[in-house]
């Protein structure tokens, strides 16, 4: 509006000269909206579709958002964690000599990889790692409202509920997604062509989909879910921390669970917040060791059944121009082809023997690291759903 122009007659006693015409006021609102239109029509369009889509479907993408973006940050952190829990796991079934850790601490893992690989060392893995976190979050939070849905009606407890469509969830979600991990697992654990046969695994993959095809063609579908049995015993760590937290906030503040309000949460935040760190890193320690058995098992490579006699497996073609000696514990000299670890009790057996019980809690700080934003996430979206 102009500003020599006085107020503006009423629509009643207006003349039409006065009133402006449609041809003239077009241009002046489509000059306006014609800029914002070409800005705010996706934005618009995706949060009108947004709004129709189930919550679980939100939060699902909410958080394996989440999930990418702090993977992309804490990328070299896992790749340094996957290194201390394997160490150990490729020496030859004869070797005798003692046992050498190159990987030492956070820093120097860090600095071995650096020098070895450089800066791509510190993000192998980054493909299959993004690549699972949609998945994940999609199973897990669908069959977590479903679940909580089912049993809420159910039961009074509600903490009991929430914890068991935890458990159905992690579940759920570790069953469908755990070639994508074993696959993220193979790829952190690759050295390069530098590091010591001792430290070096049997098998060598370009990429995420080379890794696929090539576990798939020499060690069968089964390598796909290996470590599925100790991963999901990690599922555990919610029976162990949640319970712990309520525990330690009643003690610490004397509110019972659902009790706590913003209000409160403002007057007792410390001793909140000492009571999630206490129950996080008690459920850590008394599970960790199951990280370390699932990236053994899921690093060591299986050999397709024999046809020769009594399964006698010799190294065939198994080798390559990277890696000569035979895949895991193979052996080439005609002897039946046992791998290192089988099973939860004789992987636990042949670790304490061969490295003692510390090899247990090989990157247990650096784990701490790796997964508090990422369970914080997991945490607020669950919490966001109730």
């Amino acid at each position: 509006m102009s500003t020599h122009n006085p107020e503006p007659p009423s629509p009643n006693t207006a003349s039409d000269r006065y009133a402006p015409s449609a041809e003239t006021a077009q241009p002046r609102d489509m000059t306006t909206s014609s800029k914002n239109s070409r800005w705010s029509a996706p934005i618009t369009s995706l949060a009108v579709k947004a709004a129709k889509l189930p919550d679980s479907s939100v939060n699902a993408l909410c958080g394996a958002s989440a999930g990418v973006a702090s993977g992309i940050v804490t990328c070299p952190l896992d790749v340094i964690k996957t290194r201390l829990q394997a160490q150990g796991s490729f020496r030859p079934r004869k070797y005798t000599g003692p046992t050498r850790a190159v990987y030492k601490g956070l820093t120097g893992t860090a600095r071995v990889i650096w020098v070895e690989d450089g800066i791509r060392g510190l993000y192998r893995g980054l493909g299959p790692m993004l690549l699972g976190y949609i998945p994940t979050w999609a199973v897990y939070m669908s069959t977590y409202e479903s679940t909580k849905n089912l049993l809420y009606p159910q039961m009074e407890n509600k903490w009991l509920a929430r914890t068991l469509a935890s458990l159905a969830a992690g579940g759920c979600s570790t069953l469908v997604t755990n070639p994508i991990w074993v696959v993220k697992t193979r790829l952190m654990s690759q050295v390069s062509a530098r590091a010591s046969d001792e430290h070096r695994p049997p098998w060598h993959y370009k990429n995420t989909f080379d890794a696929f095809r090539k576990m798939y063609a020499k060690e069968g579908i089964a390598s796909f879910y290996s470590g599925l049995t100790p991963a999901l015993l990690g599922l555990t760590h919610v029976a162990i921390q949640f319970p712990l937290y309520e525990f330690l906030k009643m003690k610490f503040t004397g509110l019972e669970m659902g009790q706590a309000d913003a209000k409160t949460e403002e007057v007792h935040w410390f001793a909140i917040a000492l009571a999630t760190v206490l129950s996080k890193m008690t459920a850590t320690s008394a599970t960790y060791p199951h990280e370390v058995l699932r990236t053994r098992l899921q690093t060591q490579q299986r050999s397709l059944p024999s046809p020769s006699h009594d399964q006698v497996s010799f190294r065939g073609g198994q080798h390559d121009r990277f890696h000569t000696r035979p895949p895991g514990t193979a052996s080439s000299d005609g002897m039946i082809n046992l791998p290192r670890y089988r099973g939860i009790i004789r992987t636990c057996t042949v670790i304490l023997q061969e490295e003692g019980w510390r090899a247990f809690y090989n990157g247990m700080g650096t784990n701490m690291i790796v997964h508090q934003n990422l369970k914080n996430e997991g945490k607020r979206v669950e919490e966001d759903e109730l």
